[in-house]
């Protein structure tokens, strides 16, 4: 484990061991808060500082930086030892939004998704996480988003232990102290990780890439349906808003002539009455597999299916779309530039 990664406790813990009063964990764990490197920590004593350069620090750094003309703006990261992922800092009205990586590559192997194109490199970090929160923060002087998504490259709950440890590292209120009601986490739906993480009683929303609304076309864009069938997915959330009280969202890309009909609004709807829930539709960006977005008829069309069918539904607002925003597509450009 290096720097970033400890929490408050394991802090103090180190602090015994190296002889040092109990009051240093908290000015460690403060300034690691801050992304900043130990000679930056004006207020540890020099041979403190000498042994966390000799730990080392873990986080990434921002090695490329595209601005949108929408205000959003696309991150190339690197790691220490050279593995990339990416992020995204998006503007709303209520606030910026940093869209998080939680994996090098990934083994999910969505269709419509260029994240797991070269396959899973490694797991991040909890540090290297919490250094994407670190990097953005630094970067503008100021913290610049009020709500962080998990949904950049990567699925979470494939790096359940380091994910849940970064939640717990950031919300701490000795360090960054961000709320967990501001975090949305999003799955593919690995359903005994669902299971895991209602238990955990974290206050986050949790976002599920449903994509389709039966198991035969979720099969043919998602491998991970040869795995779970929808039934199961839907239980699994069932049971996590039951836990929580907190309301799930589905996620659903639009893809033209995959899963836009009305028929396919009528399923979801029907798959996900009874629950509290929010259906967040995604016209599909980009051009992968021959997939594209469907019109702007067929989008006004499904949404206007589910509403009838008593859904609470938003569309997506395409963001950051001419510095290719959507995961995976930056990553794959470094990894060609190589």
């Amino acid at each position: 484990m290096k720097a970033y990664d400890f929490n408050l406790q394991q802090w103090q813990q180190w602090c015994t061991e190296q002889g040092q009063p109990a009051f240093r964990a908290k000015q460690i764990f403060a300034w690691c808060a801050k992304g900043v490197q130990p000679k930056e920590m004006t207020n540890l004593p020099k041979p403190l500082i000498r042994a966390l350069e000799q730990m080392g620090m873990g986080g990434v750094r921002i090695s490329e930086v595209h601005p949108s003309a929408d205000g959003s703006e696309k991150y190339l990261y690197t790691c220490e030892d050279g593995h990339a992922m990416e992020g995204v800092l998006m503007q709303y009205q209520y606030g910026g939004s940093l869209c998080v990586s939680t994996q090098a590559g990934c083994r999910m192997g969505c269709r419509f998704c260029a994240s797991g194109e070269q396959g899973l490199a490694r797991n991040l970090t909890a540090g290297e996480m919490a250094g994407q929160l670190y990097a953005v923060t630094r970067l503008h002087g100021q913290r610049p988003f009020n709500h962080f998504v998990l949904m950049g490259c990567g699925e979470p709950l494939d790096n359940y232990e380091n994910v849940v440890h970064f939640l717990k590292l950031v919300s701490d209120e000795h360090g960054m102290n961000i709320s967990l009601r501001n975090v949305s986490l999003s799955t593919c739906g690995l359903v005994e990780r669902m299971d895991d993480l209602a238990q955990e009683n974290l206050p986050l929303t949790l976002c599920i890439s449903l994509h389709a609304a039966d198991d035969e076309t979720r099969r043919k864009i998602m491998p991970i349906a040869n795995r779970y069938a929808i039934t199961d997915v839907i239980a699994a959330a069932r049971r996590y808003e039951h836990r929580t009280s907190r309301r799930v969202v589905f996620e659903y890309i639009l893809i033209h002539g995959v899963n836009d009909s009305v028929e396919d609004a009528k399923r979801l709807a029907s798959i996900t009455a009874g629950m509290r829930k929010h259906i967040n539709l995604i016209p599909f960006n980009g051009a992968k597999n021959g997939f594209t977005a469907p019109d702007a008829m067929t989008i006004a069309r499904f949404r206007a299916t589910l509403e009838e069918n008593h859904a609470s539904v938003t569309v997506r607002r395409r963001i950051g779309a001419d510095v290719e925003g959507a995961c995976g597509q930056l990553r794959l450009k470094a990894h060609g530039r190589q």
